[in-house]
This record gives structure tokens, C-alpha cells and sequence, in this order.
């Protein structure tokens, strides 16, 4: 389940946000869902701590399944399938669409 890492950049092909791009912050592999910056907000009713100081309600991002997210191709930047290189000794991801290494 290496397919999607933190830090890449991906594309929300189902659900609510379906269309929306954005970068992965955080990954749960064992759940197999990922934290997308901007992508499926939720509410959060929170007291006043010292974090929050005001409390209220707060908007962050709840996790999303890998299965609804696609990696942007570096080339094109359009959505595209993630596919696996050795080279060098190395397992490299690559894009299906344009062969290009993901870096």
C-alpha cells in the first residue's frame, strides 16, 4: 500500500470532493486512507483548551480511502495509475500515463 506517500500531490476521482486536488498529509496505511489538505471537511465542535483557547467549531480534514484518490502525473499533472521500476537495485514508482519516475 505504497502507491500514495505523504507530501504527493493527488486527485479525488469519487465522493463529495470528487475533482478536487491536493497534497497527502498524513497516510494510515493499515486503515488504507489518507489526509488530503482541503479535501473532505468536516466540523468539529471543540471546548475551550489550551490549544483553542475560544473553542467553537473548527473545520479540519477527515481521512479519505486510497481507493478514491489518484496520483497527479508530474508530466502532465492529470490523474494517473501508479505503476513499479527497478532500477538500479531500486523499486521506483512510476506514472502509467507518461512512464515519468515519481519522485
Amino acid at each position: 500500500m505504497n502507491r500514495i506517500r505523504k507530501g504527493d500531490t493527488v486527485y479525488v476521482n469519487a465522493g463529495n470532493d470528487k475533482g478536487k486536488t491536493g497534497k497527502v498529509l498524513a497516510m494510515d496505511p493499515e486503515a488504507g486512507k489518507a489526509i488530503v489538505e482541503g479535501v473532505n471537511m468536516v466540523s468539529r465542535h471543540t471546548k475551550p483548551n489550551a490549544k483553542q483557547p475560544q473553542g467553537g467549531i473548527i473545520k479540519k480534514e477527515a481521512p479519505i480511502h486510497v481507493s478514491n484518490l489518484n496520483l497527479l502525473d508530474p508530466k502532465s499533472g492529470k490523474p494517473t495509475r501508479v505503476g513499479f521500476k527497478v532500477e538500479g537495485g531500486k523499486k521506483v514508482r512510476i506514472a502509467k500515463k507518461s512512464g515519468e519516475e515519481i519522485k
